[in-house]
């Protein structure tokens, strides 16, 4: 919708759609607060890593007050499997779609699909932003969480720190956030764009796949449970805030016209 102002130069003001921008606003917020939780309680990271570890008595070769032991779903040569085919899912996906995109922008006049161009478009989107730049690009990369396994804790020879912090002296490709649980959670996000006459068909093995690749990186000692919660979480923020973007331009095409 246009407004124009009395008191100020004339021109176009974007509103954004209650509905849409509303849970934005929701999701993002409930990002930070789950962020100020684990902070706060850092305690729940190592409960949920260690039911996971199983400690084992060290050799001889071990220094005085080692901890050792390991993370067994992680050597499960089916749960490695089953891992890769989740890690390389989305991206099959966005592959399928950046198709689906070309061929609607193939069309033209009354055949062009805008509305599915628009969705594709908010999805491929997510995915770019969110799992690749937002997570993998910048805070994998500088907020130098070591990974469970990496730390003193469960027998490695980092220490903990708490989500979000920066003290952490992991280099690169860190624990904090997990982009695998936020890749998981953008394919989650494409439940809304799929028909309804298929959604319920669709709805518990992608409800499946998307539960359960944050849970194997928690279970494999490769992500906290901070870090794979806010992973997932972090690709619905970015898919809110697209989806209520676009929707805001279109509105404001349909007031012009």
């Amino acid at each position: 919708m246009t407004v124009f102002s009395k008191n100020r130069p004339q021109g176009p003001i974007i509103r954004l759609p209650k509905t849409t921008f509303g849970a934005f606003m929701l999701l993002f917020w409930t990002w930070w607060a789950l962020l100020i939780v684990f902070r706060a309680f850092p305690g729940i990271d190592i409960y949920f890593s260690q039911l996971f570890f199983l400690r084992t008595e060290c050799d001889a070769a071990a220094a005085a007050g080692s901890i050792c032991g390991g993370f067994p779903y992680r050597d499960s040569g089916n749960f490695d499997l089953l891992r890769t085919v989740f890690f390389r899912l989305p991206y099959v996906v966005a592959i399928v779609m950046v198709w689906k995109l070309i061929e609607c922008h193939q069309q033209h006049g009354a055949t062009f699909n805008a509305e599915r161009a628009r969705k594709l478009k908010v999805a491929l989107g997510t995915l770019l932003i969110g799992p690749v730049l937002l997570v993998n690009v910048i805070l994998k990369e500088h907020w130098g969480r070591p990974r469970p396994i990496q730390t003193d804790i469960f027998g490695g020879a980092l220490h903990f720190v708490e989500a979000g912090s920066l003290a952490g002296k992991c280099v690169s490709n860190c624990s904090f956030i997990s982009g695998e649980a936020a890749s998981a959670g953008w394919l989650f996000c494409l439940l809304l764009f799929v028909p309804k006459s298929l959604r319920y068909a669709v709805a518990a093995p992608l409800a499946a796949v998307s539960i359960l690749t944050p849970a194997m990186r928690l279970s494999f000692g490769a992500h906290y449970l901070s870090d794979v919660v806010l992973g997932w979480v972090s690709s619905l923020v970015v898919f809110a805030a697209l989806l209520a973007l676009t929707e805001s331009q279109q509105h404001q095409k349909n007031s012009e016209n």
